[in-house]
């Protein structure tokens, strides 16, 4: 996460991504199924997209792009882990991270249109 002012639009998007982890930590621990329900699916879009908006800097994009593509593979093969919530849990911060990787893939493209 880039640096941001400590009041604020950074401190909204600061407390996003950490709401949006606690979340997609407990609806996967306390979840019986592999897929978010639809309250926390809509909660996981949403804080993802305002971190997308408020957190990723220009400089930022490509790590995170990288780290977004990476856990998208791990939450693909962790599904032959044997403990049950492990998947569950990356599944839900697929579902965070999603919005934000297509925002930083947006704003990606942008730049290198506009060069």
């Amino acid at each position: 996460m880039a640096k941001k002012k400590s009041t604020g639009w950074g401190m909204i998007g600061a407390w996003s991504f950490y709401v949006g982890i606690l979340v997609a930590f407990l609806v996967g621990i306390f979840s019986s199924t592999p897929i978010p329900g639809e309250a926390a699916a809509v909660v996981l879009l949403i804080l993802g997209l305002i971190v997308g908006l408020l957190n990723i800097s220009d400089k930022e994009i490509t790590p995170f792009l990288i780290a977004s593509i990476a856990l998208m593979i791990a939450a693909t093969i962790a599904t032959v882990v044997p403990y049950a919530w492990i998947p569950r849990v990356l599944a839900n911060i697929v579902v965070f991270v999603l919005p934000a990787a297509v925002i930083g893939s947006l704003k990606a493209i942008w730049t290198l249109a506009k060069n």
